[in-house]
């Protein structure tokens, strides 16, 4: 049976494990649960990877500090992926292989992801990815999850967005990676679906640092109502100051993939406006007190925010799920078999995390819907939520 109570981790409240017990002598006496993870810490996408990092070794001290899982201490064994897809697969293989992790929480990117996805099968472990791709979960395979919502959720929350304000003809900017491929893919699918019209498709290039030649073709199209960013890191602050540089006064839309204070900062002003659908986390104190999330997401930020004493970001918090879905399926387990372990991760219901309420199930490895969403708008350099 699996209960709930409340652990301090300076105002933080964190999801109850059963803990059996346990001293820190029988911990330390006990063989270690081993959760392995490769995130991209350095690199393109380190602003991913690092609060995912953080967040990771702060919640497996405090489970440790609790207990651990079963009586059992948490080992967290994490490499620096540097945003490499091709160092993501040698330290999957090392975890696997070498470490035998019982269960692997990690992969910032949907192109690290999908480069250990045959590895992770093969072996069967479970694997919580961390990367926004849908492709990742859909079609469902059976050792992988992830906990961040997909780009086709996103494309969904953003159209709904847009057709309340009366656009229906959008313009459409992509990056090469593989969230910013699947995004793109996405949009296209669902734009006949929804009402909607793609009237300029754009892409750029991996390392692009100026954007203004696709920009300019958007600009001279004839009927774009809206603008939408497809991509992540440095590249969703160069669009936004580019956008501004050359007029284009549509309104902005972008993903949960700008979901970080680094894109408004990045931008130095230029992402005023931009509206993009996030995690409640991000603007937890605006939420209504009965918000299902409101408790979780605060505590969540305050215990963050005071540790390392940055902003909290929303890329954090699919490490926190991601993390305390594995522990809860492996108390529910009663131990860390990889096949039970599994089941019990494709079992989760009712799971309050930083990115929403998440109900897993055999054709669903992921939980989420749009509800789990918020739409919000830049507004003096921070988030606004949308009502």
């Amino acid at each position: 049976m699996i209960g709930r109570m409340l652990v301090r981790l300076g105002r933080a409240v964190l999801p109850a494990l059963m803990l059996c017990g346990a001293t820190t002598a029988t911990l330390q006496a006990a063989e270690p649960v081993k959760i392995g993870s490769f995130l991209a810490v350095t690199g393109g996408a380190s602003f991913l990877g690092d609060p995912e990092k953080k967040t990771l070794e702060m919640y497996v001290d405090a489970i440790n500090a609790d207990g651990g899982i079963n009586g059992q201490p948490v080992e967290l064994i994490l490499y620096d992926s540097g945003t490499s897809a091709k160092q993501a697969l040698t330290f999957v293989k090392r975890l696997i292989e070498q470490d035998e992790v019982d269960v692997i929480v990690g992969g910032t990117t949907s192109g690290e992801t999908m480069a250990v996805i045959r590895e992770v099968e093969k072996a069967g472990v479970p694997f919580i990815s961390l990367a926004g791709a849908g492709v990742i979960i859909d079609p469902v395979k059976k050792w992988v999850f992830k906990t961040p919502h997909t780009d086709r959720l996103a494309v969904q929350k953003i159209f709904d967005d847009m057709k309340a304000r009366g656009l229906t003809q959008v313009a459409l900017l992509s990056g090469s990676g593989g969230f910013d491929k699947s995004c793109r893919k996405n949009a296209q699918e669902l734009a006949p679906e929804m009402g909607m019209t793609i009237v300029a498709d754009e892409s750029h290039g991996k390392g692009d640092t100026d954007m203004t030649p696709q920009l300019t073709k958007i600009k001279n199209t004839d009927g774009v109502q809206a603008f939408l960013y497809c991509g992540f890191g440095a590249p969703t602050s160069i669009v936004a100051k580019n956008v501004s540089q050359i007029g284009l006064t549509v309104p902005h839309y972008q993903t949960q993939g700008s979901a970080s204070m680094k894109f408004i900062q990045g931008a130095d002003g230029a992402a005023e406006g931009a509206r993009l659908p996030v995690a409640a986390l991000l603007v937890v104190d605006q939420l209504p007190d009965d918000h299902p999330q409101k408790q979780v997401a605060t505590a969540y930020r305050d215990a963050y925010e005071k540790k390392y004493g940055e902003s909290v970001s929303a890329f954090g918090g699919h490490a926190y799920d991601g993390l305390y879905i594995v522990a809860q399926a492996m108390e529910r387990a009663g131990g860390t078999d990889k096949e039970t372990v599994r089941t019990e991760i494709e079992n989760t219901k009712n799971f309050i995390g930083a990115d929403g309420v998440f109900n897993m199930s055999a054709t669903d490895h992921l939980g989420l819907d749009t509800r789990s969403f918020v739409m919000v708008e830049v507004k003096d350099g921070n988030w606004k939520l949308l009502q």
